[in-house]
């Protein structure tokens, strides 16, 4: 029988860089640079080198934004998110 025992480490978490986003999303990497100019994702942390580096979380954020395109402005999308976090800080 074995004993399940308990982890006592954190894993950590894998960060992208902006060409392996590239290879997995249809997005280019102007794109994802624009898209962190303008707030609508946000880089995790930078390599030494001055890398930005971003967590598996940008996927779903893309995705969103890919979704929203259809209806919405770049603009409209960061108004958008921002009320998103604005509504949940007021929670």
């Amino acid at each position: 029988m074995r004993i399940r025992q308990e982890v006592k480490f954190k894993v950590p978490a894998k960060l992208y860089r902006i060409g392996e986003i590239v290879q997995h999303t249809p997005f280019t990497r102007q794109t994802i640079h624009n898209y962190t100019t303008m707030g609508l994702i946000r880089e995790s942390d930078w390599t030494e080198g001055g890398h930005r580096l971003y967590d598996e979380s940008v996927f779903e954020r893309l995705w969103r934004i890919q979704e929203l395109r259809k209806t919405k402005t770049l603009s409209e999308i960061r108004d958008l998110f921002e009320q998103e976090v604005l509504s949940e800080t007021m929670s």
